[in-house]
Parts: C-alpha cells; sequence; structure tokens
C-alpha cells in the first residue's frame, strides 16, 4: 500500500462579482492522480503558477479539494475522525521555503524544536532538552545552538532547525516546499545531501515541491512535472525525465546550466555568463 495517494483531485476557487461583472471560477489542479510509497521521495516540477503549492496544500489538509480523495496511509484525509486527523498532523510534517518566516523570531531553537514533541510527547525538562541536542547534531548544527534566536542563524543553519523541527516526531512523510530556493548553491547542495541522509536513515517518503530540476533530481526517486494544474509526465525513473518530448519539461531540462561558465552556452551559441 501507498503511503500517500492522491486520486482524481481538482480543485477549483469559486467565481465571486467584481465592479460590474461577475469573474469566472479558475481551476487551480485538474484531475490530479499520484502516488508515493514509503521511503520514496517524488519530486514536483513545475514553473511559477503550475499548481504545485496548491497541491502541497491540499496534501497537507489545508485547503480541501472541490473534488478527488486525498489517502493517508489508506485514510480519506478529508473524513477522517479527530483521532485518525491526530496521527495525520504527527505522521505528515512540512519544511517551506522561506527558513525565517516558518519560525518565531522570538523562540530559541530549543523552543522551536521541542514544540511538536511538547504536543505529542509526554517527556521531563531533561529528556526534552536531550531531544533537542540530539535533533541539532543530527542536522549538523550543535547543542550549544539550542539557546540562540533565530537572527543569529544563517539561512541555512535556520533551515536546518526547521528540518530538525520535521523530524522530531519521526513522521512518515514531509512535505518539502522550495526547501533550497532561497539558499545560495553551496547551501543548497549541503541541504540536499543532509536530506538524503535524513531520507536513508529514517525510512522518510519526501513530497518535494520545486521549479529546480538540479534539485529535484538529486533527492528524487520519481519525478511528476505540472503546467497550468494539471500532471503533464510522470516518471517512475528520474532519468527518464531527459529523454520527455513535453515542451515543459524540455523547458525544465534546458534551464540546466553546465557547472564550469565556459560549458554555458544560449540556443545561439554565445557563451552565456
Amino acid at each position: 500500500m501507498n503511503l500517500l495517494e492522491v486520486v482524481g483531485v481538482t480543485h477549483t476557487y469559486g467565481s465571486f462579482r467584481s465592479f460590474r461583472r461577475k469573474e469566472k471560477a479558475a481551476t487551480a489542479l485538474s484531475d490530479i492522480s499520484l502516488s508515493i510509497g514509503e521511503g520514496m521521495c517524488l519530486g514536483l516540477l513545475g514553473t511559477s503558477g503550475a499548481g504545485k503549492s496548491t497541491l502541497g496544500k491540499v496534501i497537507l489538509g489545508v485547503e480541501k479539494p472541490t473534488k478527488g480523495t486525498v489517502l493517508f496511509q489508506g485514510q480519506d484525509l478529508y473524513t477522517m475522525g479527530a483521532a485518525a486527523r491526530k496521527h495525520f498532523r504527527r505522521d505528515l510534517q512540512v519544511v517551506f521555503q522561506d527558513s525565517f518566516s516558518s519560525v518565531n523570531p522570538r523562540m530559541t531553537a530549543e523552543k522551536i524544536i521541542s514544540e511538536p514533541l511538547e504536543n505529542y510527547e509526554r517527556l521531563s525538562p531533561s529528556e526534552l532538552k536531550r531531544n533537542v541536542a540530539q535533533l541539532l547534531e543530527v542536522v549538523g548544527l550543535h547543542a550549544d545552538d539550542m539557546k540562540k534566536f533565530p537572527m543569529q542563524f544563517s539561512g541555512g543553519q535556520l533551515q536546518r532547525i526547521n528540518i530538525a523541527r520535521a523530524i522530531a516526531l519521526k513522521p512518515k512523510m514531509i512535505v518539502l516546499d522550495e526547501p533550497v530556493s532561497s539558499l545560495d548553491m553551496v547551501t543548497q547542495t549541503h541541504i540536499l545531501t543532509l536530506l538524503n541522509e535524513l531520507k536513508a536513515e529514517y525510512g522518510l517518503s519526501y513530497l518535494f515541491i520545486t521549479h529546480d530540476i538540479r534539485a529535484a533530481y538529486s533527492v528524487s526517486d520519481a519525478l511528476a512535472v505540472m503546467d497550468k494544474g494539471r500532471v503533464v509526465e510522470m516518471v517512475q525513473d528520474k532519468d527518464e525525465i531527459f529523454s520527455s518530448q513535453q515542451p515543459v519539461v524540455k523547458k525544465l531540462v534546458s534551464s540546466i546550466l553546465p557547472e564550469h561558465p565556459r560549458n554555458r552556452t544560449l540556443l545561439n551559441g554565445d557563451v552565456f555568463v
């Protein structure tokens, strides 16, 4: 059984009246179906406005779809009872793009990471502190960092704290919504390496939402590409994405730059700098 099943999901934002006219309903998602197995990462690619983040919100239970079903561990997300929903909240975590707006600036790293543990576990203060220290070490930071505030960390360090918070409850799956797009290339590489290591160590499943095919390829097992609210390409072997004939996919593939500037060329043969 797949961990996550999205079946025929359509999401439409309702019509409304503006000055002297009625605006038509806007369809954000149209008949989306996909699945994620245990220990698998599905990379969800697409340009801005393709519907990736809207689908992420539907999967997280933030926006109920107009049509279709979202099953998590075999249970319908939008009809499950309170007890099942509590388990769902524990087993499905999220890491957002903006590491700074994802945390309370008045909280220390210790408080940020311990928040989900306090909500779900009955731990003594010393046990809580020990758990936070271990989580900081797991994501490549130090136990001494727990007393620092968000403004004392770089963007990459703060994203590690967000990841530590996300794995604190040992979830089944994490939705990663553009988790590295606001970071520099070196920091991106470090965070992507960390995500791969955590996936292997904890058996995590990921939905990795991004516009960056290079980032998606580095952590994903399978890839799905969205355009205008639809999935236009789905490959179970990520290498197959490079032979796709879909125009949107070809555009994403062509956006990958060679690592050395001398090998970067435009379509007319000029050097890209």
